[in-house]
């Protein structure tokens, strides 16, 4: 197959589905943009756009990529959080299958302007075929969906090399309500108090708009806020005891994902984390259990636990989230809505 694969927001991820594709033999071109916070150099299948509509300047390099994707003639196109209108130029030129991450916002800081949000109903009522990255999302659709796993998108060969000197706990990514952070300050204040605490940090890495002072952390509590490039957060998370996913909301998060492959295991909550995704023996804690939470610290705390725990949560991912796993069934849905 020829598959095209529109994503201006998803760059590192759609690296990972494009690549996968490449060595399973497919040709692919990725049109995808800047905006995305692990700033990269093009590799020679990306074609770079800005997706601005307002700005001029940006018509003279969608349309000389239009002409040249229609020379290519691809065989499908890939439509992934899409919202610049005038990308339905490239999305026309083949079959379209179009990828959905979540049914709905995980709070109000993520909901859409409604324009975006016709535009995005638009994709997906024009599509062959819809695919979904969970079984969860899937049953919450308006419309039939497949469903190809998840997976990191931190490609294996830049992934740091498996750490057996574990230390702290990491909470990682965009810092919003639905991160259920208040929570974990509070058991983390419980976990101190236990006669657990092997002199472990708890690690915040990432900006975002949770209400919290330096001076309202807690004690062994560090709140790094910025953005943060994976060749800086990967090592810290790579050597963690446990990465924290304690969510209020489902999501299928790529932060649990990446955990289970940097060999971490992540602790999730029974509404947050997709049971689906969770390696066995690891059930959620209850999204307002205080104690729960402190407790899973506490048995994570023992290095020996963590590293064990944590190599199960690698095999897991390697079994059912890999790229080299999700390709065949992401190949075949491709081909479905091509009709190869």
């Amino acid at each position: 197959m020829r598959v095209l694969w529109l994503s201006p927001w998803m760059r590192t991820l759609s690296r990972v589905h494009v690549e996968a594709l490449r060595d399973a033999g497919h040709e692919c071109l990725l049109i995808t943009s800047d905006q995305h916070y692990e700033k990269m150099s093009p590799l020679p299948y990306e074609r770079v756009l800005d997706p601005r509509p307002k700005d001029m300047r940006t018509i003279g390099p969608l349309l000389r990529t239009v002409r040249e994707v229609k020379r290519w003639q691809p065989s499908v196109v890939v439509v992934e959080l899409v919202w610049d209108p005038r990308w339905l130029m490239l999305a026309r030129l083949a079959p379209m299958v179009h990828v959905i991450h979540d049914d709905a916002p995980h709070d109000q800081t993520e909901v859409r302007p409604a324009w975006q949000r016709r535009l995005f109903n638009r994709f997906s009522n024009r599509a062959t075929r819809v695919v979904a990255f969970s079984e969860y999302v899937a049953k919450r659709l308006p419309y039939p969906a497949s469903v190809v796993p998840l997976t990191s998108d931190v490609r294996e060969k830049d992934l740091p090399e498996r750490s057996t000197d574990r230390r702290d706990f990491v909470l990682y990514g965009r810092m919003s309500p639905y991160k259920n952070v208040p929570i974990a300050l509070r058991a983390w204040e419980k976990h101190l108090l236990s006669g657990q605490h092997k002199g472990d940090r708890l690690l915040l890495l990432g900006d975002g708009p949770l209400d919290v002072s330096e001076q309202d952390l807690p004690p062994r509590c560090e709140w790094r806020r910025e953005r943060y490039s994976y060749s800086d957060v990967l090592p810290i998370l790579g050597r963690a005891k446990g990465s924290i996913v304690h969510y209020r909301n489902a999501s299928q998060s790529g932060v649990q994902l990446l955990s289970m492959q940097l060999g971490v295991t992540p602790v999730v909550s029974d509404s947050g984390g997709l049971p689906e995704f969770q390696p066995p023996g690891e059930p959620g804690i209850g999204v307002d259990d205080v104690d729960g939470l402190a407790a899973a610290f506490s048995e994570l705390a023992d290095p020996e636990v963590a590293l064990r725990r944590g190599d199960a949560s690698r095999t897991h991912f390697e079994r059912e989230f890999s790229a080299s796993h999700v390709v065949e069934r992401l190949a075949d849905v491709l081909a479905q809505a091509a009709k190869l």
